[in-house]
């Protein structure tokens, strides 16, 4: 898994200016830690009103370029962005997409589902250029899993129009349609500020990681050398501008099968290392999962996510 980070105060003052954290560190535990939670909320809180006064005396920006940091976000530990079906509404709950690795709850067990578990968790949206706007809060983990795929669904206090309306920002719409080999993407991750552009070089049948395993993942050309705090960023479609997947892992050192170390298995059960290579979870099918009002539906027609 390309393992959650968290940023020191310093560098998280930093990330909210717009550049990228220069120190990050392993997380450490958080039972006890209130009194740093409440500066890193004050810090943030301070950033993001600067960032959209500056915003707002500057009027409009030109015109980005077709992938860009717009309606992506940073997490404590994380990557994540801003997503809606294509048949959402702008007046429903927005929602935010990252890894099941990233929960704050910690990793969920092989097998294990989480659905609609309440959450305040926070998270930094960025505009076009990568900077840091404001704070948007969940009201709930909508669904969360490490088995078959690796995902995390927040449904949020706030609306894709007020979202809109405050910050002028969008959300990342799904592709319902399963990319293929040679399409070209880009991992846009909001924790580092980064954009990463490469090609689906294929598909793995089953990616098995320590005691995880999943389903027909995308294997990134080289170019995507993604890094840990990469975790759950987008990965979109640089033809379309629209999310075909998650980034969530990559192998680190040529181990074969561990954690940081995803095997590829084939329907045969072969079994093949590719050491610097990192991977994704496909997401067209995710929409077929949510209804209307963006609620989950796990019993509604196409979906196949995993239910608990």
């Amino acid at each position: 898994m390309r393992k959650p980070l968290v940023a020191t105060l310093a560098a998280l003052v930093i990330a909210g200016a717009g550049a990228a954290p220069a120190v990050a560190a392993p997380e450490a535990a958080a039972p006890g830690k209130s009194a740093d939670a409440t500066v890193r909320n004050v810090v943030g809180d301070v950033v993001d009103t600067a960032n959209k006064t500056v915003a707002d005396l500057a009027g409009p920006a030109p015109a980005a370029q077709a992938v860009n940091f717009a309606g992506t976000v940073s997490l404590s530990n994380c990557s994540g962005s801003v997503v809606r079906m294509p048949d959402s509404e702008d007046n429903d709950p927005a929602l935010v997409m990252t890894n099941g690795h990233c929960l704050e709850t910690g990793f969920p067990t092989p097998g294990q589902v989480v659905v609609d578990r309440a959450s305040t968790r926070t998270f930094g949206l960025l505009n076009s250029a990568g900077t840091r706007v404001g704070t948007l809060r969940a009201s709930k983990i909508a669904y969360g899993t490490m088995t078959d795929t690796d995902m995390a669904v927040y449904q949020l206090t706030t609306t894709y129009a007020q979202i809109k309306s405050t910050y002028g920002i969008d959300a990342l719409v799904y592709d319902t349609a399963r990319p293929t080999a040679g399409t070209a993407i880009s991992v846009v991750s909001g924790y580092w500020k980064r954009i990463y552009t490469c090609g689906v070089d294929g598909f793995a049948y089953r990616l098995k990681e320590g005691d995880w395993t999943w389903k027909d993942s995308i294997r990134y050309t080289s170019a995507c050398n993604t890094i840990g705090g990469t975790s759950g960023s987008p990965v979109v479609n640089v033809a379309t501008n629209k999310v075909v997947g998650v980034n969530n892992t990559g192998n680190e050192s040529g181990e074969r099968c561990t954690v940081n170390n995803p095997c590829e298995v084939d329907a045969n059960g072969t079994v093949t290392v590719r050491q610097g290579i990192n991977y994704a979870q496909q997401t067209w099918h995710v929409p077929a999962c949510f209804g209307v009002d963006n609620k989950l539906d796990l019993s509604a027609a196409g979906c196949v996510l995993p239910k608990p």
